[in-house]
């Protein structure tokens, strides 16, 4: 169901990326890295947060991690990510598939400017086998994304 959601946004908005599944597991930076044959910074990491009105994503370069003093100056609280219920719920993607597209509910998503050094990143795409290569700048278009400094 996951991945179907990923591939009707993308087939519903026109987009010409593709979903590639994968029988390696994508469920972690490092399994994503090397299963599709790339350094792990390009690995496209989504992250569910909660904040005190509203669930957010923060999507950031694989190897980021978030800096929680720029977490709270720019929302105002602690960062809280989802638990695993939780991401399911929300988003529709199991954990290790979670990505900003084909989402069960709307969320804002933030893109961190670590993601800024690339040309094209590979998210995850719904499931933990599943990812899509995708041009930075599309990624910003397709998420309707706000950049912001969030990690170390």
């Amino acid at each position: 169901m996951s991945v179907e959601s990923v591939k009707k946004q993308f087939h519903d908005e026109n987009l010409k990326l593709k979903v590639f599944e994968l029988d390696e597991s994508t469920a972690t930076v490092e399994l994503a890295a090397q299963a599709i044959g790339v350094e792990p910074e390009r690995i496209a990491k989504t992250m569910a947060f909660k904040l005190k009105d509203r669930d957010i994503l923060i999507v950031s370069k694989g190897d980021a991690k978030i800096d929680n003093r720029k977490f709270k100056d720019c929302f105002s609280t602690k960062a809280k990510m989802l638990n695993h219920d939780e991401v399911l719920e929300v988003t529709g993607h199991p954990v290790g598939g979670v990505c900003p597209f084909g989402l069960k509910n709307h969320m804002d998503t933030y893109l961190d400017v670590s993601l800024k050094k690339f040309d094209f990143v590979y998210p995850a795409a719904g499931s933990p086998h599943a990812a899509v290569k995708v041009a930075v700048d599309e990624l910003e278009n397709i998420t309707k994304g706000t950049w912001a400094d969030l990690c170390k």
